[in-house]
């Protein structure tokens, strides 16, 4: 077959440029000690600093660029928003294989020594490809653990959390991703700066007893955020309610009714660039939600509370510290926060 062809032909080109790579290894910040890692029920051994990483998550992609690697990364994939400030130039120079899943043949041109993801549906059955089908290959995969930790995957949809996730897995998927490249200080410095970040945006405010809804996308069947997940982490750290904490699926589809119902004080929306599901853009969230009889007589939407966020701020990344700076700033702004 063609592509088992181009596989071994591939399979050949990876072990050549692994090797290529270890004779050329002479950063002085890169140590070039082995690094395993337990990772997922996986275990991840990479020989050397990655030369020619794939990010195939925005999430992955974003620790990344945060810990100076554009130089080390041969391509990203799957977004869902702009770079954030101050990583625009070094995201530029990092390939972009695809807005969303890259087939696991365009992954396989770029050369890879190691895959990251963030969510196991990614790397996983139906997603780009399994890890094994990598790891065959020589490539190491890494995928954030805070998508697998307390989490059940195996059921459809976004999977459901047994507990719920903290801020401490993120940091966690920092200092791992700083181990495989050899930058640990770099990834302490990172981590001290978002610590620094929560402590300030969370110091002294109380939002007890106001209650929070987060929208991420789709206006005919929306995705709501159950108890858990990275909404969850925003919302215990201000001491507000969820007003669907009392499922642990990540992302249920709960009809509009059901919504109207719960009436929270505030809606946390998401404003996405993809174009994947209906009613991505936050105007266009808004723009439903004022126009449809179910929900525009909800007290959120009558007084105009509404927060928004970018996508990865509602997902388990360093930018849900982002996500916590600003609904802890938009409850003060609301008079919703003691």
């Amino acid at each position: 077959m063609p592509y088992a062809r181009a596989a071994l032909l591939t399979a050949g080109a990876l072990l050549l440029t692994a090797c290529s790579a270890t004779d050329a290894s002479d950063a002085a910040d890169t140590p070039k000690t082995a690094v395993t890692l337990d990772n997922c029920g996986h275990t991840v051994r990479v020989d050397s600093p990655p030369k020619r990483a794939v990010s195939l998550n925005q999430g992955t992609t974003e620790i990344m660029l945060s810990l100076g690697l554009a130089d080390r990364m041969v391509g990203t994939a799957t977004w869902t928003d702009p770079v954030p400030k101050g990583l625009e130039k070094a995201n530029a120079e990092v390939a972009r294989l695809a807005d969303n899943a890259p087939s696991y043949e365009r992954v396989l041109e770029t050369e890879p020594d190691f895959v990251a993801a963030s969510f196991v549906s990614t790397l996983g059955k139906g997603g780009v490809a399994t890890r094994e089908q990598f790891e065959k290959l020589g490539v190491p995969t890494y995928v954030s653990p805070s998508d697998c930790a307390g989490k059940d995957n195996s059921g459809d949809g976004d999977g459901a959390r047994k507990q719920p996730l903290g801020i401490d897995a993120v940091y966690g998927e920092v200092r791992d991703l700083a181990a495989v490249f050899g930058v640990e200080d770099r990834g302490e410095k990172l981590i001290a700066s978002l610590k620094q970040r929560m402590t300030k945006a969370t110091s002294g405010l109380d939002a007890s007893g106001t209650t929070l809804l987060y929208w991420f996308a789709n206006s005919d069947s929306p995705y709501m955020a159950g108890c858990c997940g990275a909404p969850g982490i925003i919302t215990r750290s201000l001491g507000a309610k969820n007003v669907f904490d009392d499922t642990h699926e990540e992302w249920p589809q709960i009809n509009w009714e059901t919504v109207a119902d719960r009436d929270p004080d505030v809606l946390v929306i998401g404003d996405l660039t993809r174009k994947s599901q209906t009613a991505e853009s936050a105007a266009k969230k808004i723009a439903f939600l004022e126009s449809d009889p179910v929900t525009r007589n909800m007290d959120a939407v009558r007084h105009k509370r509404y927060v928004l966020l970018s996508g990865q701020a509602m997902n388990p990344t360093i930018r849900t510290v982002e996500g916590v700076e600003k609904v802890a700033a938009a409850l003060r702004a609301f008079g919703l926060a003691k």
